[in-house]
């Protein structure tokens, strides 16, 4: 069911490449505004389980993942809309450069200046002008003339290493009538920790409070707050949205949840509820089993090569998990997939006995990284919906398979190519793939797809 709304006001913080500042803006923007009384709606442009863990932790208010190329318009009106609700202001930080993106599936490529055209909120660019001085100004000059429907308000420059350093970059960009809201010096100490997959999880970064005070400090130090803020707007006229439409795959949904197992799209656990399912989360890292009054599990992505030894002890887990496996379905996605497997190598090489419900072994000691979006088709039917269902997702590890025997879960093919190959296992009531599901569309079957 569709509606028409009007979108609420919003910015978005971008840059023209990984790197180069986007989060230490964001979260200190967002951390800074909440301190000042504002009701701050944090947002991520694409795919990312990680960087809105710290929005929420710097806003108070759950952040909530805007994909153009996973996500239809619709979809993308609603949840920037639902985000936007009892919010002064919605505070959205961009993924690699601002143009960047794959090809485009139905209307976009899934580039934050797709949302900024959808939304049509304005983006401040963070400029990482190390290395350059006047220079910078090409760069500023090119993004704001590269694309008349996304609109650059001005920019925030980054890494400056003296006065002198700042005045070059500010008057060269200035003379193009680009403002520079502000200039933030080099400051190693403020960086937060990293690990493969991006930076630690917020859950597990020490003194994060303290952290995002600081990151806040810094920004209102450098940055006119007042003026950038100035410039959010909503869409010039309403847009017509639609619910989320993910059909739960049960009724009481057992949901895993902790620091091994954290990987959650909150748009998909909202859909679920108001779909009218009931999530019930437990602890695999406590030992503690599924509840057996639930209908489906869920072991979502997270870092279980970190925890391998803990869940290979944990036997009231893994033993719950087997028994709910005789009665309802058991789906892992990505960490999830391969707690369900026969065994999985940790980073030093040593194998750790899993759930043993799938006929797999991998191994995080032979690091190869698999990234980008995916289209999958349902290889048969499953509760997330019938054969040829498909589902829009992406992938995001560096553990290596090195046994997958059994039945296939899905069909997919990548944002490049063509070529479809098998992705995850099937078998029973159990299934699991690295894929991690975005959305679906609804109605939409891949008969030629589903070959199995």
């Amino acid at each position: 069911m569709r509606r028409v709304t009007a979108l609420p006001p919003g910015l978005i913080l971008a840059a023209l490449r990984s790197g180069a500042g986007k989060t230490t803006l964001a979260l200190g923007m967002m951390r800074a505004l909440t301190r000042r009384g504002l009701r701050v709606a944090p947002a991520k442009c694409g795919p990312d389980y990680i960087d809105p863990a710290f929005h929420a932790a710097a806003t108070g208010r759950a952040s909530v993942n805007l994909d153009a190329w996973a996500m239809d318009e619709g979809l993308l009106s609603h949840l920037a809309a639902r985000a936007g609700e009892q919010a002064d202001v919605v505070i959205a930080e961009g993924a690699m450069g601002l143009f960047d993106g794959a090809p485009p599936l139905d209307f976009a490529s899934g580039a934050a200046a797709d949302i900024a055209r959808l939304t049509r909120w304005p983006v401040a660019l963070i400029l990482d002008v190390s290395g350059q001085g006047q220079t910078a100004a090409v760069l500023a000059r090119g993004a704001v003339a590269h694309d008349p429907g996304v609109a650059i308000v001005g920019v925030v420059l980054n890494k400056i290493a003296s006065e002198r350093h700042r005045k070059l970059c500010c008057q060269a960009i200035e003379a193009l009538g680009v403002p520079v809201f502000g200039a933030l010096p080099r400051v190693k100490a403020l960086a937060l920790p990293e690990r493969h997959l991006g930076l630690v999880q917020a859950a597990e970064t020490e003194d994060l409070a303290a952290r995002l005070d600081g990151l806040a400090d810094f920004v209102e130090a450098h940055v006119d707050l007042e003026t950038l803020l100035a410039c959010a707007r909503g869409a010039a006229t309403a847009r017509a949205v639609r619910g989320c439409q993910e059909r739960p795959p049960g009724q009481r949904i057992a949901v895993a949840r902790d620091a091994a197992f954290s990987f959650l799209y909150p748009h998909l656990l909202q859909a679920w509820r108001e779909a009218g399912a009931e999530l019930c989360f437990f602890s695999p890292l406590a030992d503690e089993s599924p509840p057996e009054t639930c209908d489906f599990c869920w072991l979502c992505g997270g870092y279980p090569e970190l925890h391998a030894g803990r869940i290979a002890a944990a036997q009231n887990f893994l033993g719950g998990l087997r028994n709910f496996a005789r009665a309802a379905p058991v789906h892992g996605e990505c960490g999830g997939y391969m707690v369900l497997g026969d065994g999985l190598v940790d980073a030093d090489g040593e194998r750790h006995a899993m759930a043993g419900l799938l006929r797999l072994e991998t191994s995080f000691s032979q690091r190869k990284l698999a990234l980008g979006y995916r289209r999958a088709s349902l290889a048969a039917a499953h509760a997330f919906g019938a054969r040829g269902t498909i589902l829009y997702g992406h992938e995001f590890h560096y553990a290596v398979t090195l046994r997958e025997d059994g039945r296939i879960f899905a069909w997919v093919r990548d944002a490049y190519a063509e070529e479809t190959r098998s992705c995850g296992l099937h078998e029973g009531t159990v299934s699991g793939s690295f894929f991690h599901l975005l959305a679906t569309k609804k109605g939409a079957t891949d008969d030629a797809a589903a070959r199995v």
